[in-house]
């Protein structure tokens, strides 16, 4: 995730990042603009169709069109950083849970190997859980010579939290917990898993393809008809009017892409290693 100043905004006009849309682009943008020349130039030059009432009345329906397409633009960034957002917040009960569940084992648990058997696994489901969502792979895990042995072919972050399912399992049977705390501690186990099921919504439910299709269709032939309306006003300067046009809207549609699957690797996703990283430090310092 970039980190930046929000109230720096001059250097964001000059600055060129990795996820900068303008690289993404540029080769388009140059087809566009080569387009919009040649187009601009068989009306004007060529075709002599300014003299046409019908070519005029092409303006008319770009503005009719213009906003249209700026409403589904609309609904589609909001949609996409609905799904940002909500990612984010699952992190931070993942968060919250992990250090209420902490605390409480703090005060119930006198055994230190029951200590520190929690203090090695409540830190390793989120480190799981953010490379199950990467979907990268996990191998044999040590802590201090506690072995978490990771079955690729099967679901990593239940694996964890059945391992800590059963060991809370065990204390209540060896009587090292009442009935009272076991209902507890499993409530805060089983938060572990819903936080999971919610944030592999987000990642497996994209926006429908039938929309994003038809999106990104409506802005390629609305950007390749407007030379045909706007060149004989405009002349030559059509070129970097449909350019700059194109660059604004396929970049909405580019950003809102990134955004919508916020567990990736991409400059704006979520920054869920540092998260998972934050919540071993707080779970050792608490046990």
């Amino acid at each position: 995730m970039v980190q930046y100043n929000p109230k720096d905004w001059i250097t964001f006009i000059f600055r060129f990042h990795k996820a900068d849309t303008f690289r993404q682009l540029l080769p388009m943008m140059f087809f566009i603009g080569l387009y919009s020349g040649i187009v601009g130039y068989l009306e004007v030059e060529y075709l002599n169709l300014p003299e046409k009432s019908y070519v005029r009345n092409l303006g008319a329906m770009h503005g009719m069109l213009g906003f249209v397409i700026s409403l589904l633009l609309v609904f589609r960034t909001n949609t996409a950083y609905d799904r940002w957002w909500e990612g984010r917040k699952m992190w931070g009960s993942l968060v919250n849970n992990s250090r209420n569940f902490a605390l409480k084992l703090s005060a119930i648990l006198k055994d230190e190997h029951d200590r520190a058997y929690f203090r090695k696994t409540i830190p390793s489901y989120a480190s799981i859980l953010n490379k199950h969502l990467k979907n990268e792979e996990t191998g044999l895990m040590l802590f201090d010579g506690l072995d978490l042995k990771i079955d690729h072919e099967k679901h990593r972050p239940n694996q964890v939290a059945k391992m800590m399912f059963e060991k809370i399992n065990d204390l209540y049977t060896s009587g090292k917990i009442t009935g009272d705390q076991l209902i507890i501690l499993n409530a805060e186990i089983q938060s572990f898993t819903d936080i999971c099921g919610a944030c592999e919504r987000i990642k497996n439910t994209p926006i429908p393809y039938s929309y994003s299709a038809f999106l990104k269709k409506f802005i390629f032939f609305y950007v390749m008809t407007l030379p045909f309306g706007y060149a004989f006003s405009l002349g030559y300067y059509v070129v970097p009017v449909v350019v700059f046009i194109f660059y604004v809207l396929a970049s909405l549609e580019l950003i809102a892409e990134e955004i919508e699957d916020p567990f990736g690797d991409d400059e704006n996703d979520l920054p869920t290693k540092k998260i998972a990283e934050n919540i071993k430090r707080h779970i050792e310092e608490i046990l």
